[in-house]
């Protein structure tokens, strides 16, 4: 689609630098953008690129404005209005046609909506809902009693299990797997016995969750992620877990059972949360951090350490491995001067 600047600008509230006639196609990073191409700059890191680049226009905040040598929409959150822009510069694939394809296994008392889509070599379980417009794509398993609300989309090799029910315009990619049982296990004489896994999982509306991310069906009560949280590829979710509404989380974190995160929380790559804690709201948690206990005010939060070189690394190591033997070198020699004052402050109480 070919759109000017000066319908963007009208369109999305931006103030506009340049010529409202330039006509943009397309969207391109600021270092390799074509004349017809739109970019944004909103991590300061990519400003040395805005100063050679040759796209036609960029989406800009205020205070960068002024080192942007072509056309500029400037607003104060640009990459909110570029993911705007690209929206109706590259819309969605068109949906699949309303129907059901003659390949898929459809239960006899399943309801699937006139308007859906079920696509090729589905299989839909007794009892199981399907909403208006929604689409279910090649190869998804719906097991018995699942819900899908209207306008959601499950792309393709999704299984949801016994009696998952997701939102609105939900979104789930290739690989996802709702519903599985939790990893319950009581010890028995050096042996484990299976807990039943009796409670199920609710998306709310508006959710998305990466390709082959699994979320755990609920030991007794349900599993629950609120309306418009964001999930990225390959996360674990476990059983009894509570996600708060438009939280966010990348790749490759797991969230242990029983575990309540917040509203609006980030949540960085590789993070490992422990079971049966709570994050209150607002809180962001950097990539690769391990969290072992709850977190009760906003903030940003961290964990492990930065990365060396190998030599450096190894000598870090071995001071690490010193640091009893000095602690208990500097509390005798307190003792003798004199200025020892009382048991050291455990700082996991902090």
């Amino acid at each position: 689609m070919t759109v000017s600047l000066g319908e963007l600008a009208v369109r999305f509230g931006c103030e506009l630098r340049g010529d409202p006639a330039i006509l943009v196609d397309r969207v391109a990073t600021l270092g390799r953008a074509h004349p017809r191409a739109i970019c944004f700059l909103a991590n300061p890191h990519y400003r040395r690129q805005l100063a050679e680049t040759t796209a036609a226009a960029v989406v800009i905040e205020p205070r960068y404005a002024a080192e942007c040598p072509v056309a500029a929409l400037i607003v104060p959150n640009p990459y909110a209005t570029y993911a705007r822009i690209a929206t109706v510069l590259q819309p969605p694939r068109e949906p699949q046609p309303a129907g059901v394809d003659p390949s898929a296994l459809v239960a006899a008392d399943a309801r699937i909506d006139p308007a859906a889509s079920v696509g090729p070599l589905a299989v839909i379980g007794a009892r199981a809902s399907v909403g208006a417009r929604t689409q279910i794509g090649p190869h998804c398993v719906l097991e018995e009693d699942v819900e899908i609300g209207p306008d959601a989309m499950l792309v393709a090799r999704v299984t949801l299990c016994r009696g998952v029910k997701v939102g609105a315009r939900s979104l789930l990619h290739p690989g996802v797997v709702i519903g599985s049982d939790g990893f319950g296990f009581a010890p028995e004489r050096g042996a484990w016995l299976k807990v039943p896994q009796l409670g199920g999982v609710r998306l709310g509306a508006d959710v998305e969750v990466g390709s082959n991310s699994t979320i755990d069906r609920g030991a007794i009560e349900d599993t629950v992620i609120e309306e418009g949280v964001k999930l990225d590829n390959l996360i674990q979710i476990g059983h009894n877990v509570r996600i708060g509404a438009h939280t966010a989380i990348a790749g490759c974190t797991g969230v242990s059972g029983s575990t309540e995160i917040g509203s609006r929380c980030q949540i960085g790559g590789a993070v490992a949360i422990g079971g049966h804690l709570t994050i209150c709201d607002d809180v962001i948690i950097t990539g690769t951090s391990m969290i072992s206990r709850s977190i009760t005010r906003p903030g940003v939060y961290s964990s492990g350490i930065p990365f060396e070189d190998a030599r450096t690394w190894r000598k870090l190591v071995a001071r690490f491995k010193r640091l009893d033997r000095l602690t208990e070198r500097l509390a005798a020699l307190e003792r003798v001067l004199g200025t020892a004052k009382g048991e050291e402050q455990d700082v996991s109480d902090e």
